[in-house]
């Protein structure tokens, strides 16, 4: 009989609550080949036990000495965690002013004395019924509401991925075409070495292009890939990520400090190096002191204790740059956000990915900053078995 069991596949457990030994003794003989049946002749102690393990539904007398129904009916409802539960009032009162109190107080269906057993099992089955379907939907609504959510942060990432082609796309393919125009009316009149300079943007321009869409790749590609985890060289990935910005560091004559050894954390090291090109890379660009003439003074580090029980390992850029608003924090790892205000450039895609990598690999991603006292920015990994 399938009325007998919830969702969960478990058998409904009924609360019967009268003062009466008769009637609980039949209402249990005749509900036990269906139920769990929890038979209490005080309504305090019923309280106290459905607090500890909430029943399914509540089978309630009214007229019952020292608590009656009607102020047990009002404590449950007045309890989170119980307001939910199904309240049957039964009475031997017949009249209309009983019945509706006892809808007003929250219960869900009223049987009158004597009663049938038959009626009764019959709207026990009604409501168990009705709470299930209510379960249900509410399980239905979850998933929807993730689908929602899911859907909406997509549509985000198809409008910024239009974004990213019409605006920072063009102006460096533009630049190219440019260049490209004036060597080619140029030829024979233009030295060499303008030449060299022309071509040299280029190649510096197609570059950036290529990052951007290596990126907008990258981070498509993120809700398909679930690499294997392994404990990784931490040392040897950051080694790769300050190699392939070495014209960056030259550039902004960058000093970036490193710690002697790294302890290895669960992760993938190709989107590791991701990690850490975009967080050093920031740090390059925005943690100087122009105005000032002083470099970016970039320390990279982690903190771990080897005996702690602590299950992660924090690794971390640190810049001495101009620092960040707590709204500026806010908006920075949110996918192809632009922090215009702040004179931050960029495609918008770096920390998207950053906390998308890192969210996959079961760590997190923040920063700590205040103005004037520059950023550390961080992620999270498993130590690891």
């Amino acid at each position: 009989m399938l009325d007998q069991y919830l969702t969960s596949g478990t058998r409904a457990s009924i609360m019967l609550v009268d003062d009466i030994p008769e009637n609980l003794r039949l209402l249990t003989r005749y509900l036990g080949s269906h139920y769990n049946v929890r038979p209490f002749q005080s309504g305090a102690q019923a309280l106290q036990d459905a607090s500890a393990n909430p029943p399914d539904l509540i089978l309630l007398d009214i007229m019952m000495p020292g608590m009656n129904g009607f102020e047990v009916l009002e404590a449950l409802k007045a309890e989170p965690r119980l307001q939910e539960i199904p309240v049957i009032l039964i009475s031997a009162l017949d009249d209309i002013d009983t019945k509706v109190r006892a809808f007003e107080c929250g219960g869900v269906d009223y049987v009158s004395k004597p009663f049938q057993e038959e009626e009764v099992l019959a709207r026990i089955r009604t409501h168990l019924a009705l709470r299930d379907l209510r379960q249900r939907l509410q399980i239905a609504n979850q998933g929807l509401s993730l689908q929602l959510n899911e859907l909406h942060d997509r549509n985000m990432e198809l409008d910024a991925f239009a974004h990213t082609v019409a605006h920072d796309l063009k102006n460096p393919l533009a630049t190219i075409v440019m260049a490209a125009h004036i060597l080619m009316e140029s030829v024979g009149t233009i030295s060499p070495e303008q030449a060299q300079q022309e071509l040299s943007r280029v190649i510096a321009i197609s570059a950036k292009m290529d990052r951007i869409l290596e990126g907008l790749m990258l981070l498509f590609g993120l809700r398909s890939q679930e690499p294997e985890l392994e404990l990784v060289n931490m040392g040897a990935i950051v080694n790769e990520a300050l190699q392939s910005l070495e014209l960056l560091v030259e550039r902004y004559q960058a000093q970036i400090v490193t710690p002697e050894s790294w302890p290895a954390g669960l992760g993938y090291a190709p989107w590791l190096e991701e990690v850490w090109v975009n967080y050093i890379s920031n740090a390059i660009k925005y943690g100087g002191r122009p105005q000032e003439r002083i470099p970016p003074q970039i320390e990279l580090g982690f903190d771990h204790d080897a005996d702690s029980q602590q299950s992660y390992i924090q690794y971390w850029v640190r810049d001495h740059g101009a620092g960040l608003t707590h709204s500026q924090q806010q908006q920075l790892f949110t996918p192809f956000e632009r922090l215009h205000k702040a004179g931050l450039e960029g495609h918008g895609l770096g920390l998207s990915i950053v906390r998308r990598i890192v969210n996959k690999m079961g760590g997190q991603v923040g920063v700590e900053s205040a103005p004037g006292q520059g950023s550390r920015f961080y992620f999270t990994l498993l130590k690891g078995d």
